[in-house]
């Protein structure tokens, strides 16, 4: 998870929602990525899909199995489909998500046996240190747009 939370920092050093993930497969880290979803323009830049899509093109499949995917914050419904679709192993994630969170939270897609696959997950993971780094980043953007 300290891997995740060094790329979260770099999204909030590019002014990004300071989410991050890696790939973790063999106890080492195949793929990293941030939100991206501002500098780029791109709804889909999100740091799990992004870092799933790395580790598929490390390993030449888009079969991410015997994979655990660290990420900072609780998947949102598009990544927990991509996760299921990608039959990722596992998902570890730091900060619960009470608007989006689809992995534990709002609904439990990852675990629903109505899916041909199912992807353990473990949530709470350096919940603290997750969660702060985007209190953090809000406050301070609240804060900006107060004085402009």
């Amino acid at each position: 998870m300290r891997a995740a939370l060094r790329q979260a920092q770099a999204a909030a050093r590019h002014g990004e929602v300071p989410v991050g993930a890696v790939v973790v497969k063999d106890g080492r880290v195949i793929a990293r990525g941030f939100n991206l979803r501002e500098s780029r323009q791109d709804p889909t830049a999100h740091a799990e899909l992004l870092a799933m899509r790395r580790a598929a093109k490390t390993l030449g499949s888009w079969r991410l199995t015997g994979c655990t995917l660290y990420v900072t914050l609780e998947p949102c419904p598009m990544c927990a489909g991509v996760i299921l679709n990608a039959r990722v192993d596992r998902v570890v994630f730091g900060a619960y998500d009470q608007k989006a969170g689809c992995c534990t939270t709002l609904y439990h897609l990852c675990s629903d046996a109505r899916f041909n696959h199912r992807t353990e997950v473990l949530g709470g993971v350096m919940e603290e240190e997750c969660g702060a780094i985007l209190t953090e980043f809000f406050q301070e953007k609240r804060n900006k747009d107060e004085t402009e």
